[in-house]
């Protein structure tokens, strides 16, 4: 398989619009309605201290180059704290070391930027992303109770940089 490319969004050029409708059905088909960036992804873009990434099915196995197999994003709001916001990659492409690779390249844009510490919320009954984030170097900080949903509670896991 050949290495695939982590493209930085660049929301002026032309194939944007495209990038972003496959984003757009790539999170209706992970998230749950309510947790989908899907309405609001043209405003998460134009935060300014906001980023994202993404990798073409070019460099996998398979794919025909334009199709959009995963994303992350990210925002740096202040120089001592980056959160990733959203981390997906498409079924069929797990389990390739696609989204450790997006989430190493997230967190070196962040670093880039001098950030000291990069945050992000997880679903603790997402053990594969759970499993993923440890991996990499990320560590629980706190339980945040009901921030999904009334029963549904989130890691908070940082890394620091």
């Amino acid at each position: 398989m050949a290495a695939a490319a982590i493209l930085e969004l660049d929301p002026s050029h032309e194939r944007a619009g495209r990038v972003i409708d496959n984003i757009v059905r790539l999170e209706r088909r992970i998230f749950p309605k309510h947790e989908s960036l899907a309405r609001s992804i043209h405003d998460e873009l134009k935060r300014r201290n906001s980023g994202l990434i993404y990798m073409t099915s070019s460099g996998v196995a398979g794919g025909d180059g334009d199709e959009v197999v995963g994303y992350a994003m990210y925002t740096c709001p202040t120089s001592l704290c980056a959160s990733i916001t959203k981390l997906a990659v498409k079924e069929s492409c797990r389990r390739q070391g696609h989204g450790e690779a997006l989430l190493a390249a997230a967190v070196e844009r962040c670093r880039r930027r001098r950030v000291q510490r990069v945050s992000l919320h997880v679903d603790p009954a997402r053990t594969a992303a759970v499993a993923l984030y440890r991996k990499t170097g990320f560590q629980v900080d706190a339980t945040v109770v009901g921030y999904y949903a009334p029963q549904r509670d989130a890691y908070r896991m940082y890394m620091d940089l």
